[in-house]
């Protein structure tokens, strides 16, 4: 028998379809077809300034808005030669790491509840809306924030913050004893994750998978660590690797992953609060705007402003890539410079495009119901796989 799975499958964590040739209910062959959301982001970006594709990039993996915002910015300044002021840096770190947890405690909460598990659902909505009153206080949005900008921060952050940010990360370790205490020793979560969904070291890397997928199968690759950006370098921390190769190893590395990165934040709190205050972005009006209070004072801001607003910054001739470590895997932004204000071509390697040409290898062989625990171990988001 042919089956579809999805698309309007509440399991498949959007508009994924897959292709399921059964035997009773084991699947013979898996075939994933993506392409139903059509957004054409990269085509999009072609036609507007490198800071204007910024608030698609929100829309991508749109349960890590700040992640996608990092990523292109890094890749502009590799463009334009330029790097944020360590204050900013200190600023993007905190707040990638706090989106870090967000994004796994909607993966927890979705894939429990996805399982059969209802309780931790809202136990882990609980933090993410903490972690979104913060975006709230930073920028004003609580989901799309585009709050980063090439060359640093679209603003400074607002008093208060930092206090708000040093209570989340106090409570959180608590947290986390929660999510295991609810799930990491039950029998029926231990039945249907431990041996499903394998996937070997091998595999993983033949295949390309990143980020948890990856370490999850016993390799230990981290940008953070091989490839460090925005000084992550000066941070202590270390990063999750689990050698069972299955559903279960994968939802160990992510928990892990949300201590280190409450440890990250800890020690990013402490690093905004030795820098010099208001020192959010770099000072070249070439590329970055100049502060609004010098706009209304100063002609030379003013004519500063009204170019970059009207026409953008222009880049060399040339190209450049910068990847971060995104919550889901390695994310990449490519950029072709014409020398325009626009980019002659941008090119994203997302970490859910990739990491979901795994799924046929989890699964073939395997029972119809590890199809869901499969999906849902990947943690894809649709938005930055179709492009």
């Amino acid at each position: 028998m042919t089956l579809n799975m999805g698309p309007q499958h509440p399991s498949t964590h959007g508009v994924l379809r897959v292709v399921l040739e059964l035997d009773g209910e084991t699947v013979i062959r898996a075939k994933p077809i993506i392409g139903y959301l059509h957004t054409g982001m990269e085509k999009q970006a072609e036609y507007k300034t490198y800071t204007q594709s910024i608030p698609q990039t929100d829309r991508m993996d749109y349960l890590a808005p700040l992640s996608n915002n990092l990523a292109l910015c890094l890749a502009a300044e590799k463009l334009l030669g330029i790097e944020a002021p360590a204050r900013a840096q200190a600023i993007r770190v905190l707040l990638t790491e706090l989106t870090r947890i967000s994004s796994h405690c909607v993966w927890l909460g979705t894939h429990a509840l996805d399982i059969g598990a209802m309780t931790v659902f809202f136990y882990c909505f609980r933090e993410r809306e903490k972690v979104l009153s913060i975006y709230d206080m930073v920028c004003g949005a609580r989901m799309t924030a585009s709050y980063f900008r090439v060359g640093g921060l679209a603003s400074d952050i607002p008093e208060g913050l930092l206090d708000k940010c040093q209570k989340f990360v106090d409570e959180m370790p608590a947290h986390v004893d929660e999510y295991e205490a609810l799930l990491s020793r039950n029998p029926i979560w231990l039945a249907r994750t431990e041996g499903v969904a394998p996937l070997s070291t091998a595999a993983a890397l033949a295949l390309g998978a990143t980020g948890p997928t990856l370490r999850g199968s016993g390799v230990n690759w981290d940008l953070r660590k091989a490839q460090p950006y925005c000084g992550y370098d000066g941070y202590d921390f270390q990063v999750p690797v689990e050698k069972g190769c299955d559903a279960y190893a994968r939802y160990k590395v992510r928990v892990a992953e949300m201590r280190q990165s409450t440890r990250i934040a800890d020690q990013a709190i402490r690093r905004v609060r030795e820098l010099s205050p208001g020192d959010y972005r770099l000072r070249d009006f070439k590329y970055v705007l100049p502060p609004k209070e010098e706009v209304k004072t100063s002609m030379e801001a003013l004519i500063h402003h009204f170019k970059i607003v009207a026409h953008g910054f222009f880049p060399p001739v040339g190209e450049a890539y910068a990847a971060i470590e995104a919550p889901k895997g390695e994310l990449g932004f490519y950029f072709v410079s014409d020398g325009t204000p626009r980019p002659w071509r941008m090119k994203v390697r997302s970490p859910s495009f990739v990491n979901l040409q795994t799924l046929p290898t989890m699964i073939e062989g395997r029972l119809v119901a590890d199809v869901i625990t499969a999906i849902g171990s990947l943690d894809i988001v649709l938005g930055e796989i179709d492009r």
